[in-house]
């Protein structure tokens, strides 16, 4: 085996769910696994893959702990580097997976940017498991359900002076990695998505914030955008909801029709920027964000 220096490995964070699947073992227990993959690079398909069944009766942060060093070594032999961030979308699982991760010195970030895992996960749930033998046709996990938390609105402070509703062309998107952003965190668009097909958007304005309030919607890992009645909300971090601004009755049906559309035709892409003012093209802040749907 070539030994690999730290620096030739390839880096990415990583996406994990350790929780139980709609399959009983001989003994009739449900059984645990856990799933982890790397986040998605914008360009480079690439990704890691590992997974490893859990013993209901060993189902703790000791076990957790082995198996995240178990899966850094077999990275590192397929050229991964140790994550540097991990990102955990299940509540329930945050202290145990926390426990196991400051362990082995690896930070832990309650988030619903884990796309590529959520994805994993909806592909096993529709064709792995139903085949499996012991598969009892419902998840013995109670999935996770759509956020209900009342939506509080942008701190004064970081709240744009303006904002207006936008979408970008594909083409323009894919070349979003040469644009110079401040603050940004970009996801990888499927060759499958029709090209003549726009991505909307919102892009927020402030002359003397902009900077600041990038920096701030950065450190909430902004995950989708939502049309709640006139309100435009901004789902993020594990469980937060904010109010990002209200439309106009007649324009709500407009707006969240090219959400739907959006979510239908174009994987669920969207995006949110902050800049300086309209008449500027350069960005402060930008972020793809994707409506995956709920587990």
């Amino acid at each position: 085996m070539i030994d690999l220096k730290n620096t030739d490995l390839k880096k990415a964070d990583w996406e994990i769910d350790f929780y139980s699947r709609p399959v009983k073992d001989e003994n009739g227990k449900k059984r645990w696994e856990l799933l982890i993959t790397s986040t998605n690079d914008f360009k480079d398909k690439n990704t890691f893959k590992w997974e490893k069944v859990c013993p209901a009766s060993t189902v703790n942060s000791i076990w957790l702990k082995d198996a995240l060093e178990e899966a850094i070594k077999e990275a590192n032999k397929q050229g991964w580097g140790t994550p540097p961030v991990i990102r955990c979308w299940r509540s329930s699982m945050k202290t145990m997976i926390k426990r196991a991760a400051d362990q082995i010195g690896i930070e832990l970030i309650s988030s619903r940017r884990t796309y590529s895992l959520l994805e994993w996960l909806i592909d096993r749930e529709k064709n792995l498991y139903p085949q499996q033998k012991g598969y009892i046709g419902v998840n013995l996990a109670p999935p996770a359900n759509p956020i209900t938390n009342q939506a509080i609105p942008l701190p004064e402070e970081v709240r744009g002076e303006s904002w207006s509703f936008a979408s970008l062309s594909l083409n323009t998107l894919r070349e979003a990695d040469e644009w110079k952003i401040e603050f940004s965190n970009l996801i990888p668009i499927k060759d499958s998505i029709d090209e003549n097909i726009f991505i909307p958007g919102i892009r927020l304005f402030s002359s003397q914030r902009s900077l600041a309030l990038a920096a701030w919607l950065g450190g909430l890992e902004p995950a989708k955008l939502l049309i709640q009645g006139t309100q435009i909300i901004l789902e993020a971090g594990q469980a937060d909801r904010w109010l990002v601004t209200d439309v106009e009755e007649e324009a709500k049906n407009a707006i969240k029709k090219n959400f739907q559309n959006a979510k239908r035709d174009a994987d669920g892409l969207q995006f949110i920027s902050v800049q300086k003012s309209s008449e500027q093209n350069s960005l402060d802040g930008f972020w793809m964000l994707r409506d995956i749907g709920d587990i």
